[in-house]
């Protein structure tokens, strides 16, 4: 018999920050990257909160800038800014949710836009088995600059539902916790969608949906 499994955001739900803008304040602040790189990659955030720039386009251009640069600069790059930045960012009330649906028995799966280079570590401080994550492209120990994978929006409905043919999980059956409007999709895909912390645009949709609605800290 197939199992429910409970699916988590990361940014703004299990995290109380964005990691990805965490992220490129980090590389300002060490001097990585310069202040006119830092508002690009701003401006093309605000393009996209503004539906002018599709999120396919967007992740692209960011790979982009990695093309050719050693994964593992960016894997200890990243070790450094997890333990300064985004371990404090872990919101007590999202482990205590993934502690309750592991002691119900469910499949616990962080599904995030995140790359691997931040989701798998915060898998495993909470104990989460299962990451489903924006994947980046590596060959021969670089970034090709293109995406192997990308798990947001629409396309965490197709991650999820491979995941779910692979472990015999039953969606219909199984929870999505989420902040953003984005993640509608998956959202509607499964039995129980819980709005946490949501954006105003999710929180009106959550509302008129009769969706589950929580504050956590």
């Amino acid at each position: 018999m197939a199992s429910p499994a409970a699916f988590f955001d990361l940014d703004k739900t299990v995290l109380r920050i964005d990691s990805g803008t965490s992220y490129m304040q980090f590389q300002r602040m060490r001097g990585d990257i310069s202040a006119l790189e830092m508002a690009r990659v701003l401006w093309w955030g605000v393009q996209y909160r503004l539906a002018l720039l599709d999120v396919e386009t967007m992740a692209e251009r960011v790979a982009m800038d990695y093309a050719g640069d050693p994964e593992a600069e960016m894997i200890a790059r990243c070790r450094v800014w997890y333990e300064s930045f985004v371990a404090p960012a872990i919101l007590d009330d999202a482990r205590r949710a993934i502690d309750r649906h592991r002691d119900l028995g469910h499949e616990v799966v962080i599904l995030t836009g995140s790359t691997q280079y931040c989701a798998v570590d915060v898998a495993a401080a909470l104990g989460v088995e299962h990451t489903l994550c924006t994947l980046a492209e590596v060959d021969g120990g670089r970034f090709t600059g293109k995406l192997r994978q990308l798990c947001f929006g629409r396309h965490k409905v197709g991650i999820a539902e491979r995941f779910a043919a692979e472990r015999d999980i039953d969606l219909d059956a199984s929870l999505f916790y989420s902040d953003s409007y984005n993640d509608i999709p998956m959202l509607s895909r499964v039995g129980t969608p819980i709005a946490v912390n949501p954006d105003a645009r999710l929180l009106r949709h959550a509302r008129r949906s009769g969706w589950r609605i929580e504050r956590w800290a």
